[in-house]
């Protein structure tokens, strides 16, 4: 008698690695990633604001109480200021739009009191503040996944940040499924006198899915030697890499399952 761990050390010595495929990102969900992947560039690319404010410079208010500055234009998201925040000066900048030159904080709409063309800065932030730098999340050349990983939403979310459409990941193992024995119904069958339903095929197929696999149930396999001999072989056209069989492995007269493999 093998012990569950000596059976399944038995079976994993036939287990090889599975070849690689291309496949779009949100395709790969829950695949195993067959590539390390480095950014190609920095996230984020360019120092940005981290708040609706005002992009102002950090050593024109320091030390001073309400200081006014002069509003010189604004500068949305997804767009680039063209001129340079001098001394004095402050730009309306919204979340995520990039940082202009010459600024290095932001000031907060709800810190400040507007009057047009000037800004009150009720509450002067520390340098710096409010502010997210090119490369904080990730630097170009950064490993960020490696091979072997499970790719999940997270991952997913990373791969898009990368611009990285398609990704690496093995081959699914499809998996073949065959219940045997006359005494097997179908799910969907009528009742009859002595059988009992197809349960153990549709078990295994959920936990092959659930573990990543391809799974396809065949139709059960009576104990018959040619209906086996067809079952197994309609198993290896559909590119079976693993076939799990459910009955017929005993020394009863009609478990036939050993002797239809070995043949």
């Amino acid at each position: 008698m093998l012990s569950v761990e000596q059976a399944q050390e038995r079976v994993l010595s036939f287990v090889e690695r599975l070849d690689a495929e291309r496949a779009p990102i949100l395709n790969a969900l829950d695949r195993i990633l067959a590539q390390d992947i480095h950014a190609p560039a920095s996230v984020p690319p360019h120092n940005n604001s981290a708040m609706d404010g005002f992009a102002v410079r950090g050593d024109d208010l320091a030390g001073r109480d309400e200081p006014v500055l002069d509003v010189i234009g604004q500068v949305p998201a997804g767009s680039v200021w063209q001129g340079t925040v001098g001394q004095d000066q402050a730009l309306r900048i919204m979340t995520g739009a990039a940082m202009p030159f010459g600024a290095d904080t932001v000031v907060r709409f709800e810190d400040t009191e507007s009057t047009g063309d000037t800004v009150r800065i009720l509450r002067v932030p520390a340098k710096g503040r409010n502010v997210r730098l090119a490369g904080e999340d990730i630097l170009a050349g950064q490993l960020v996944l490696s091979q072997g990983q499970k790719l999940r939403p997270q991952e997913i979310g990373m791969l898009a940040s990368m611009g990285q459409s398609t990704v690496l990941v093995y081959r699914q193992p499809v998996v073949a499924i065959l219940a045997t024995g006359d005494e097997v119904l179908e799910i969907d069958a009528p009742d009859e006198p002595g059988k009992i339903r197809n349960i153990n095929s549709y078990s295994v197929a959920a936990q092959a899915r659930k573990a990543g696999a391809i799974a396809h149930v065949l139709p059960i396999a009576r104990d018959r030697e040619i209906e086996l001999s067809q079952r197994l072989q309609s198993a290896l056209d559909l590119g079976a890499d693993l076939i799990v069989t459910s009955g017929g492995v005993s020394v009863g007269d009609f478990d036939l399952v050993k002797q239809v493999l070995s043949a």
